[in-house]
């Protein structure tokens, strides 16, 4: 709950967490399923909800050889004064990109979406990004009295096309 201990241990826990070093983080994952037995090589596919939203985008910049596709729903601080926002770094992706956002979102208001879309048309590069209508943040998780059943359903169909795509 908003306000609740644990969500102030949440919020202490995510001022923490900047992007370089959850990159760090991606690096070491990419080598441990790189050693792992029966993992297919090559491309990888990210996405994050809320949070972890931005770090998806962040990995498609930092490791666009290996990112094939990266997806964030409902990011958080995607427009910041942030080392490697995703805002700044969308012309270093090479694969293909899927941001969407809930229409009433307090931690993505309207002004930053609208700069975060034209900054993301200048990149050029394959993707889209999504405003879905009459929902809220954290519409996909079905434990939130937010939970939009139809939105949750197009995002599985969007997450899965992307993947299809461009993971095969």
């Amino acid at each position: 709950m908003h306000g609740s201990a644990e969500h102030q241990r949440m919020r202490a826990v995510r001022t923490k967490m900047t992007i370089p070093p959850v990159m760090e983080d991606i690096a070491a994952m990419f080598a441990f399923i790189d050693a792992a037995d029966g993992v297919k090589p090559g491309a990888i596919g990210v996405h994050g909800y809320c949070m972890s939203g931005p770090y998806a985008l962040a990995a498609a910049a930092r490791y666009p050889d290996r990112v094939a596709a990266a997806a964030s729903f409902y990011g958080t601080w995607l427009v910041s004064d942030a080392v490697e926002s995703p805002h700044l770094s969308f012309a270093k992706v090479n694969g293909e990109l899927y941001i969407a956002g809930a229409e009433i979102d307090e931690l993505a208001p309207p002004a930053m979406v609208a700069e975060l879309r034209t900054l993301f048309e200048q990149a050029g590069g394959p993707g889209e990004l999504e405003i879905y209508s009459g929902v809220h943040h954290g519409f996909a998780f079905p434990q939130r009295k937010v939970y939009d059943k139809a939105a949750a359903e197009r995002h599985w169909e969007r997450l899965i096309g992307l993947y299809r795509r461009r993971l095969g």
